[in-house]
């Protein structure tokens, strides 16, 4: 039995991965960014020990939920679900930081930074994200006309950046990324082709299986599937310097990994 916390899990992808680890007798402690969302949250997963609160949007209430995540932890697993779409306007947080980066990539650092290492992380992709152009030089979209599917596209890859920088520099995490597929969430939209519950099945396994495939790290996932990701996710370079725009963003380090550290079997 592992015990996993999962951002975003009031509702779509990271409810039905809840939904899912709960029955199969996991401890989950879901997350919503207000307090009648987690009500809402709670009972739509009965079974779940709890819910954590904390809007991803802003940088101290991010602090906050990693406070709590720790308060209730160590986890075997986060998996870094929440996210927001394609169709924002630009608009700036509470911390000046563009809304889209804010909650889809630099929230999940600062989670991965704070919250103590877990046995596995997973962090949710798309496959937009092989229609990114990030630019390390304007992340907040201040020099560039604003696109938000391009905002959106740039933040998912460099969520898979992100996982792989992880992967290389805690080499006793497993640490993936995964991509769902355009599934009929909110934010897919009714129409969408792909299968809600194989890209909530594949959150969980990459959580908590002890399948071979399961226990990689440093992969793109797509229906239990590895994939190849975008060049930029493996450029060490690029890594780093995500790595280091995000912790002068927040003034969180992601610790490297001590030397001797066992690598994961």
């Amino acid at each position: 039995m592992a015990r996993v916390f999962i951002t975003g899990s009031a509702d779509g992808l990271g409810r039905l991965a809840a939904r899912r680890l709960v029955g199969s007798g996991h401890d989950v402690f879901l997350h919503a960014r207000s307090a009648a969302r987690a009500r809402a949250a709670a009972a739509a997963v009965p079974g779940a020990h709890g819910v954590l609160v904390g809007d991803l949007s802003s940088i101290a209430e991010t602090h906050g939920l990693a406070e709590q995540a720790n308060g209730v932890g160590p986890f075997d697993a986060v998996v870094h679900n929440a996210g927001i779409g394609y169709r924002e306007p630009r608009r700036e947080t509470v911390d000046g930081v563009e809304h889209v980066f804010a909650v889809n990539v630099l929230a999940p650092y600062l989670l991965t930074a704070l919250v103590r290492r877990p046995s596995r992380l997973v962090y949710l992709s798309s496959g937009m994200h092989r229609s990114g152009v990030p630019d390390l030089g304007d992340l907040q979209w201040r020099r560039r006309p604003w696109s938000g599917a391009q905002a959106y596209a740039d933040s998912k890859l460099l969520d898979v950046v992100l996982a792989f920088a992880v992967a290389r520099r805690w080499r006793e995490v497993r640490s993936n990324a995964v991509e769902p597929g355009w599934v009929p969430t909110r934010m897919g939209g009714p129409g969408a082709p792909d299968d809600l519950a194989q890209g909530a099945e594949t959150q969980a396994w990459l959580a908590v299986s002890d399948d071979a495939g399961a226990r990689m790290t440093g992969g793109l996932f797509f229906h239990r599937r590895a994939r190849e990701a975008h060049p930029l996710a493996s450029d060490i370079a690029f890594q780093d310097g995500l790595l280091r725009a995000c912790e002068e963003l927040t003034g969180a380090r992601l610790e490297p990994t001590q030397a001797g550290t066992a690598s994961p079997e």
